[in-house]
């Protein structure tokens, strides 16, 4: 497997230095830990107050190994009930005077690197258990995935006591100043493609502003989260201030989106349920409300640019993670004279692309995360085949088991297109044609979406014309899914609503208080 440089950005330092074209196999035994496929499950119910519990209806549901399609473990299925607890954990946890309300802000910073330093003790279990529970390649579970985590709790680590309020030179006799405070209680909904990476995002700047967290994890794909629950446990965070519940989303996640006593909701995920969200915060206490929905990003190839990076880049931009990224370069634009090209080699690439076994450190692509995902591809393909799009390569199934697809190449694909309009979520490449810059800007800007986009060329003027004229978050120029906890990530239009990621992630999580004295004056 190709490890390329831009792999959401660095990776571990052994991984990151290896050069662009060496087979990830080369250096996997000195860099990353054998894995142990048949490792124990050793959490699989709810986290409330420190303690695990069973759901109290006492209902399981199965999370599913989908390389195999055969089940790891029951796991506890968390409803309305389950979340009133969590809730009322962590309000108690946030009350004036409480252990978490007294803690010095220096000191969540230390709890946070600790946190950080169980997992990296722990980075071999987690990555192992990672891709048992969403099939994604050990290989990216351990180096990549995980690398990111521990530096997004490290960095937010640092900010813990350093994102403060500012004087005011107010008229008159007056000291007025501005206090950052927690928002309160935080519900928080991740999603399946990234469970660990999504969980640091969410804890990072929640945890540093002082605030506490009733998290719902995706029913597929629960188990690493739950395992981290008892790292914040061991390192030291007081009870009820993470709340970890396992559930379905209309049960779990509408509880937390709909709750009058949670302050705040942060959701990844689909854009259909970003509305349903949005409209249970406003319908309930209008709680505060931060949106990372989907996708369908133009990927912009202009004919100046280095044609062989600009097709890997391409590829990876695609098909990295199963082509399961909501910021993926799924709407691939080539400029007219170098597309005949560009699709030859993009179809070679991909033809290429080495499916199988996740925990085989030579596999680039594992399996879809679920049957469902599975039959929801399929089903675009077939659909792009009918609306006349050229089937390029792969279409099909990987295996006789599990839920793996070919890598699929469609050219001639037209922006009326459903696999050109609708995030497939998969690892479907479409390749559109088109002639001027002025156009694929506005073709590219012609989208409900706006997560995310990129332009490569070796012309600086194009470059920053173009990222200027695009309406999307992040704009990458010459490079793809570059990423780090410094940088904000967020959407325009219906790819959502705040930021994540950087200084600005701390935003959402904290209340801005203005404070004013009357300053005496000295009789003269």
């Amino acid at each position: 497997m190709l490890l390329l440089r831009a792999v959401l950005g660095n990776i571990c330092s052994r991984v990151s230095r290896v050069p662009l074209g060496v087979p990830i196999s080369r250096f996997s035994a000195a860099a990353i830990p054998a894995p142990n496929p048949k490792a124990d499950v050793h959490f699989n119910q709810i986290f409330i107050n420190n303690e695990w519990q069973d759901a109290v209806s006492k209902k399981t549901f199965p999370t599913v190994n989908p390389s195999t399609g055969e089940v790891i473990c029951q796991v506890a299925e968390g409803d309305k009930v389950d979340v009133d607890r969590a809730v009322k954990a962590a309000q108690e946890a946030f009350k004036l005077g409480s252990p978490w309300r007294r803690m010095d802000a220096s000191h969540r910073g230390v709890l946070l690197n600790r946190l950080a330093d169980l997992i990296q003790r722990d980075r071999a279990y987690l990555a192992t258990l990672e891709t048992l529970d969403n099939g994604k390649p050990y290989a990216v579970s351990y180096a990549v995935d995980l690398d990111l985590v521990i530096k997004c709790l490290r960095y937010y680590a640092g900010w813990a006591d350093k994102y403060h309020g500012k004087n005011i030179p107010i008229d008159g006799d007056y000291f007025s100043y501005t206090r950052h405070e927690p928002v309160g209680v935080c519900g928080q909904i991740i999603p399946w493609n990234f469970p660990l990476l999504m969980l640091a995002w969410k804890f990072g700047p929640a945890l540093a502003t002082g605030n506490v967290i009733v998290m719902k994890v995706a029913e597929q794909t629960p188990l690493t989260a739950l395992y981290i629950a008892s790292l914040v446990k061991e390192a030291g965070f007081p009870p009820g201030v993470v709340n970890i519940v396992p559930g379905l989303g209309p049960t779990a996640g509408a509880a937390i989106a709909a709750h009058m006593d949670v302050d705040k909701v942060a959701f990844t995920g689909s854009t259909e349920v970003g509305r349903f969200i949005q409209q249970a915060a406003g319908k309930s206490n209008l709680k505060k409300v931060t949106l990372e929905l989907g996708g369908k990003s133009p990927n912009i190839i202009l004919s100046d640019s280095d044609l062989d990076w600009a097709v890997e880049q391409s590829h990876f931009a695609l098909f990295f993670n199963q082509g399961q990224c909501c910021c993926a370069g799924s709407r691939t634009y080539v400029q007219e004279d170098i597309y005949k090209e560009f699709v030859e080699r993009s179809v070679q690439r991909a033809k290429t692309r080495v499916v199988g076994d996740p925990f085989d450190f030579k596999t680039e692509q594992g399996p879809q995360v679920d049957e469902a995902q599975f039959k929801k591809i399929m089903g675009y393909i077939k659909t792009g085949r009918q609306e006349g799009a050229k089937l390029l390569c792969g279409g099909s199934a990987a295996a006789d088991r599990g839920y793996f697809i070919q890598p699929t190449v469609f050219g001639d694909v037209t922006d009326n297109m459903t696999i050109a309009r609708e995030e497939i979520f998969g690892p479907v490449m479409q390749i559109l044609k088109f002639k001027s810059i002025e156009e694929v800007i506005e073709r590219a800007n012609n989208s409900m979406y706006g997560l995310a986009a990129s332009v490569f060329t070796k012309d600086l003027d194009k470059a920053n014309y173009v990222s200027q004229a695009l309406r999307a978050g992040t704009v990458w120029i010459n490079c793809y899914d570059v990423l780090g906890a410094q940088a904000p990530f967020g959407g325009y239009k219906a790819s959502g609503t705040g930021r994540e990621g950087g200084e600005y992630a701390l935003q959402a999580y904290t209340e801005v208080k203005t404070v004013t004295m009357k300053v005496p004056q000295k009789n003269s």
